[in-house]
């Protein structure tokens, strides 16, 4: 069987291997950045690379060949440099203990989490609400205040209530406690941003490109709730859509039975992986009685 693959020029099993692989590889590269700013920037040195070896040897440039042959290694460590973000997102997600129980163990913790998300949309309290995942947030924990205090509607309620010392900035919730506070995050830098966008959002979008939490922004101008997961952002959600999401992402089987059996849940969820959706949150009109 080798003998007649080398007859026909045909890789041999190792060869298939390495190609299965690599395609494997590039499948998953492609995918993680698909979406994400580092996508525009890896397509544009892409075509102007490419572009400039068709030229080189179209044209038999030897010396413009030599250079981009050894420019290849300082391009190397320029997309380390570049992709910083995406890659050390990417690895973190590999730890052990990703695959093992990383999220809340406690179902009461969603409820009382979303009462106080409930509260604050009612009266359009804004709010910026960080749920820590495997990717530590210490060095954003570091220029906010330290609490160390357990989660309860009350306690979110009183640090967002307007005119407090820490109701500009966000809070971060590591397991069921809060862990900081007035907390300031990097702003998205990302291209084509929708200008409806405020500071909170640009924040938690920023957050969310840095690290795998699970940020919550509550408008202080509509009341809407908004979720900032992995680089994506959606806007004008339901409670009870955030609140089945929560539970599927973080208690991790507990309610993933009835969680994902929603149609409406899993394609929301799909979304999140694959592109970036600013929808404007719907306009209530108040009903008035005489």
């Amino acid at each position: 069987m080798t003998s007649f693959l080398a007859r026909n020029n045909l890789p041999d099993w190792n060869g298939m291997l390495e190609i299965a692989l690599l395609a494997v590889a590039f499948y998953y590269i492609l995918s993680f950045f698909k979406g994400t700013r580092g996508a525009q920037i890896l397509s544009g040195l892409a075509i102007v690379y490419a572009a400039l070896l068709l030229l080189t040897y179209a044209l038999n440039l030897v010396v413009l060949q030599w250079l981009l042959q050894r420019f290849t290694v300082y391009l190397l460590v320029a997309l380390l440099i570049i992709f910083q973000p995406e890659i050390r997102r990417a690895l973190a997600g590999l730890r052990p203990g990703r695959f093992f129980s990383n999220g809340q163990s406690d179902r009461s913790f969603v409820e009382r989490l979303m009462e106080a998300v409930h509260r604050l949309s009612e009266n359009k309290i804004g709010a910026l609400i960080v749920l820590e995942r495997s990717v530590s947030t210490a060095p954003y924990q570091e220029v906010g205040t330290l609490l160390d205090s357990r989660m309860s509607p009350e306690l979110l309620m009183s640090i967002f209530f307007p005119n407090s010392a820490l109701h500009d900035g966000g809070v971060i919730i590591r397991g069921d406690r809060i862990v900081a506070a007035g907390c300031v995050f990097p702003l998205s830098q990302r291209p084509k941003m929708s200008s409806a966008l405020g500071t909170r959002h640009r924040a938690a979008l920023g957050l969310s490109e840095e690290t795998d939490a699970i940020i919550i922004v509550v408008s202080e101008e509509t009341g809407s709730v908004s979720i900032a997961y992995k680089g994506r952002l959606r806007r004008g959600l339901e409670l009870n859509l955030i609140e089945r999401f929560l539970n599927t992402t973080l208690l991790r089987g507990v309610a993933r039975q009835d969680a994902v059996s929603s149609s409406r849940l899993r394609q929301w969820i799909e979304s999140l992986g694959l592109r970036t959706r600013a929808i404007e949150p719907p306009v209530k009109k108040d009903a008035h009685r005489a």
